[in-house]
């Protein structure tokens, strides 16, 4: 058997805030689930401020925000090996705005998790900048955990949730997802939405059930090569007309009752502009269960580039 420590780990940021201690527990359960290492992050930014990190000459010796910081790694890896005392857990203390220290450590990791909101090194999560271009960004799959209200661990129940638009984009998204509804013996729900004739076909006379069945076997099909390769995962297709152009709120409703919500980093039709627009900021914000967005990879993402 490999050695777990010789594995890609599974990193997530903290900075003290309940966020991201949400997002901490949620990384240690799914780093024993997927029997990896955790490795906990905190961005220490203070240094690039030009301020003094060390004790004060008029306060106490263990003082300052040097001390400050590694006591809070301290105390984020207590509580990750109470919680996972299978887990072989690191900490590291990285200098640097958070933006580059998260993904600098997302390069050789299998996952990167943080909390829906931030505080100190990581300030503004979700609200600006930050955690756009994490999630856009990442070499990794990006969880972003927003807790259930009865358990913020929770990794093992219930129903995976991922959006399908089609694309090839959204084909590692759907592969994330099965693998995870498959580790997780949950089953899985793949959401497609389509739009009706007079918006998606203007000037084409074409009947409502007759699309809808295109778009069935569209979704059928983006879903083939996983369904076979995972059988035993108990599949939904999901078919959601929308009339008002809301796609965002459809995966918003589906987190309700969901373990996970899986999208791509971008994609077209029913999910357009993921990341990049109002859509994610939605889903992001407001979905009530975390989100793991999936960038494409290797030869897609030279693809991607070449068509740019």
């Amino acid at each position: 058997m490999t050695d777990p420590s010789e594995q890609a780990p599974i990193v997530v940021g903290v900075d003290g805030s309940e966020p991201a201690q949400d997002a901490l527990d949620w990384a240690a359960a799914e780093a024993s689930a997927m029997h990896r290492p955790l490795r906990i992050v905190h961005g220490f930014i203070w240094p690039l401020m030009h301020v003094a990190v060390g004790p004060s000459s008029v306060g106490p010796a263990d003082g300052g925000l040097q001390v400050e910081a590694e006591r809070l790694l301290a105390d984020a890896e207590s509580r990750a090996n109470s919680a996972a005392p299978d887990v072989d857990v690191t900490c590291e203390l990285v200098v640097g705005a958070p933006t580059p220290a998260l993904l600098g450590q997302a390069r050789d990791a299998e996952l990167l998790v943080v909390g829906s909101r931030g505080l100190g090194g990581f300030l503004g999560l979700l609200v600006g900048s930050v955690g756009v271009a994490v999630a856009a960004h990442a070499g990794c799959p990006v969880v972003v955990v927003h807790p259930h209200p009865d358990d913020p661990s929770r990794t093992a129940a219930g129903r995976v949730v991922v959006g399908a638009d089609g694309s090839r984009l959204s084909a590692a998204a759907i592969s994330f997802a099965f693998r995870t509804a498959a580790r997780r013996k949950a089953g899985l729900t793949a959401v497609r939405v389509w739009e009706p004739p007079m918006s998606a076909y203007p000037g084409l006379v074409v009947g409502s059930s007759r699309i809808r069945r295109a778009e069935r076997r569209k979704l059928l099909a983006a879903l083939k090569a996983d369904r076979r390769t995972f059988p035993e995962v108990d599949l939904e297709v999901k078919l959601v007309r929308d009339e008002n152009h809301h796609p965002g709120q459809t995966l918003i409703e589906e987190s309700a009752g969901a373990d996970l919500i899986v999208v791509g980093s971008r994609g077209h039709g029913g999910f357009a502009g993921l990341l990049l627009g109002s859509v994610s900021q939605s889903v992001l914000e407001h979905a009530q269960c975390p989100v793991a967005v999936v960038r494409p990879h290797g030869d897609e993402r030279r693809r991607e580039r070449d068509a740019a």
